[in-house]
């Protein structure tokens, strides 16, 4: 089960990256773990590292249960993260300190989604009641 991007997914956002589609965006974080104390260690390197290239944790919180998805589909931890654009992340996640940290991150993760989203300027959760017309 995926734990770590695929070299197109990098591409992706190496492409996005300085470019001028680039800006602040929130990359939700959908986790299963295997060894949580393994996750955590990896966690205290990601918060130094998020915080230098100016991100923070938007909200983070445990997963109950899982109401429409089956099997894999099932995590244990949701974490919204807001950087200040793709660049920004680019920078984190080609960091030597967090890194260094990898392995960590490996051992304690069982399986991982990571979602790109729109972000705003400021780091704020936003859009939680959304528009109508947005689903038909």
């Amino acid at each position: 089960m995926p734990v770590e991007p695929t070299p197109e997914q990098i591409a992706e956002m190496q492409s996005i990256a300085g470019g001028p589609d680039d800006g602040p965006l929130v990359m939700l974080n959908l986790n299963r773990y295997r060894d949580p104390a393994a996750y955590a260690r990896y966690g205290e390197v990601a918060t130094r590292v998020l915080e230098r290239v100016g991100g923070r944790v938007l909200w983070h919180a445990p997963v109950k249960g899982t109401v429409v998805g089956e099997g894999e589909e099932r995590f244990d931890d949701v974490i919204a993260v807001w950087y200040p654009s793709a660049a920004a992340f680019v920078e984190l996640a080609t960091d030597a300190e967090l890194l260094g940290a990898r392995q960590h991150r490996l051992d304690g993760l069982e399986r991982a989604a990571l979602l790109r989203c729109h972000g705003e300027a400021e780091p704020v959760l936003e859009g939680l009641n959304p528009a109508p017309e947005r689903f038909g």
